[in-house]
C-alpha cells in the first residue's frame, strides 16, 4: 500500500491559503485570466433532440434547477453544500441579462472545454467542466442548439458563499493548471463500440468518478482511485459507494440490476437511491435509452 503523509487541516488550509494568495497577487495569474481565443468546433448545425437527451445525460437540469424554490428550469440551481463552501449553479435560459442569452457558440464550448468565462474568468470546479472537456464538437453545438431553446428567466444568480481562501477566484486559475487535463475522448480501440459508448457516457457526459472517487485537499480527483468511492463533499450525505468492477459483484450487482437501476431509481437489494443520486436518475439516468443505460453498465463491468 502506498504510504500516504497525514496533514493537519490546519497546516493544510494556511498552506492553500498561502499559496492562493501568493497566485493573486502576482503578475502570472494575467495569462490566465485573459480572454482566451474562441473555441471552434468542426461541426454541424446542432440537434436539438440529441442536445436536449446529452442535457440529461450531463446533470444540467438536475444542477441548474432548483425543485425546492421550485424555480424555473435551468433558471439556477439549489444551494451545494461543500467543505469549500455553498455553491449555487447559475442561470443557463436565454435570458440576455442573467442567463446566457447572449452568449456564442465558441464562448459556450469554451466554458465546457476549459472552464473559463466569456469574461476570461475561471469556473469553480463544482462545474464539472474537467468532464466535459472530452464531449465531441458535434456534442457541444447539440447542447448549445438545445439550450437556445430554453425560454428566458429573469432570475438573478445567487453569489458563491466561500470563505477564504477559496473566494479568490484567480487561484482556481492555479488549480487549472495543475489538475486540469484539457483532452478529447479516446475510444478504446481494443473493445467494441457499445463498451466505447458506455465509457464516452461515463467519462464525458455523466461524469461518474466526479461523485463516486475520492479527492485531495484542493478538490481534484485522485486519479489512481477512480471509481473507488468516497466520502461525499455534500455535507450530511455520507459517503459515496465504490462503482468498480469488483466493488460492484462483491456487493450483489449485475449488469442488467444497474442498467434498471439508472432507470428506475431502485437498487440490486430491492432499497432505492437516496441522496444526490435520487436527483440523478430522476432528472437525468431515468431519461436515458435502455441502449446506453445498458452501456454505462457494460463500461464500469469491463472497463480497462
Amino acid at each position: 500500500m502506498k504510504k500516504r503523509w497525514l496533514i493537519s487541516p490546519v497546516l493544510a488550509l494556511l498552506v492553500i491559503a498561502l499559496l492562493f494568495t501568493f497566485w493573486a497577487s502576482t503578475p502570472l495569474r494575467a495569462a490566465f485570466n485573459s480572454s482566451p481565443e474562441q473555441t471552434q468546433l468542426n461541426a454541424k448545425p446542432g440537434n436539438i433532440a440529441n442536445g436536449a437527451y446529452l442535457a440529461r445525460a450531463s446533470g444540467c437540469i438536475a444542477c441548474h434547477t432548483d425543485k425546492e424554490a421550485p424555480g424555473q428550469p435551468l433558471a439556477g440551481g439549489a444551494p451545494l453544500q461543500t467543505p469549500f463552501g455553498t455553491f449555487y449553479a447559475p442561470n443557463l435560459t436565454t435570458d440576455k441579462t442573467h442567463g446566457i442569452g447572449n452568449w456564442t457558440l465558441q464562448q459556450f464550448a469554451q466554458a465546457l472545454r476549459h472552464g473559463i468565462s466569456p469574461a476570461g474568468e475561471p469556473y469553480y470546479p463544482a462545474f464539472p467542466y474537467t468532464f466535459y472537456t472530452r464531449l465531441s464538437d458535434q456534442d457541444i453545438a447539440d447542447l448549445w442548439a438545445a439550450f437556445k431553446t430554453v425560454p428566458p428567466a429573469n432570475q438573478a444568480n445567487t453569489a458563491h458563499k466561500l470563505g477564504f481562501p477559496f473566494n479568490i477566484r484567480q487561484g482556481v486559475a492555479l488549480w487549472q493548471s495543475m489538475f486540469m487535463e484539457d483532452q478529447p475522448f479516446t475510444p478504446s480501440k481494443a473493445q467494441n463500440q457499445h463498451y466505447n459508448r458506455g465509457k464516452y457516457l461515463v467519462e464525458s457526459a455523466a461524469h461518474c468518478a466526479a461523485c463516486h472517487s475520492p479527492r485531495n485537499l484542493l478538490g481534484a480527483l485522485e486519479k489512481e482511485q477512480l471509481f473507488t468511492g468516497s466520502p461525499s463533499l455534500l455535507e450530511g450525505e455520507g459517503s459515496v459507494p465504490a462503482i468498480t468492477a469488483q466493488a460492484l459483484t462483491e456487493a450483489g450487482w449485475t449488469e442488467s440490476d444497474l442498467s434498471y437501476a439508472l432507470q428506475s431509481g431502485i437498487k440490486a437489494d430491492g432499497d432505492v437511491f437516496g441522496g444526490s443520486m435520487s436527483e440523478v436518475v430522476r432528472d437525468g439516468t431515468s431519461f436515458l435509452q435502455k441502449q446506453d443505460l445498458d452501456a454505462i453498465a457494460y463500461y464500469l463491468f469491463n472497463k480497462d
